[in-house]
């Protein structure tokens, strides 16, 4: 079973910086699970936001340029490093973990990650 729990949710100002972390409770061994960070906003759908698949890293368009995603093996910790922030960017930001996939595209559907955390909220002020 593999347990994550995200933390770095804050409110900033639009322009702003901000980190999030996803403690990973097993080894996020390259070779077995890829984690991606996903959002949700109420009344909608988790929406994929970045994963980090062995040695890729795949982005959504809404998010390139401003958030990178990013690992420490060491401290099974995955990032969510988040700059420019909008006002759009305010959602509830989950990590998920899932063994990697053989599809890229499979990576962006949030069926395709059988472990999640708790979520962290990112609220932005315009």
């Amino acid at each position: 079973q593999v347990q994550l729990v995200e933390s770095g949710g804050a409110s900033v100002q639009a322009g702003g910086s901000l980190k999030l972390s996803c403690a990973v409770s097993e080894r996020t061994s390259a070779y077995y699970y890829a984690v991606g960070w996903f959002r949700q906003t109420p009344g909608k759908e988790r929406e994929f936001v970045a994963v980090l698949a062995w040695n890729e890293r795949y982005t959504t368009d809404s998010v390139k340029g401003r958030f990178t995603i990013s690992k420490d093996d060491v401290k099974n910790t995955v990032f969510l490093q988040m700059n420019s922030l909008e006002a759009e960017d305010t959602a509830v930001y989950y990590c998920a973990a899932t063994p990697l996939l053989s599809k890229r595209d499979d990576y962006v559907r949030a069926t395709s990650y059988p472990y999640w955390g708790q979520g962290t909220q990112v609220t932005v002020s315009s």
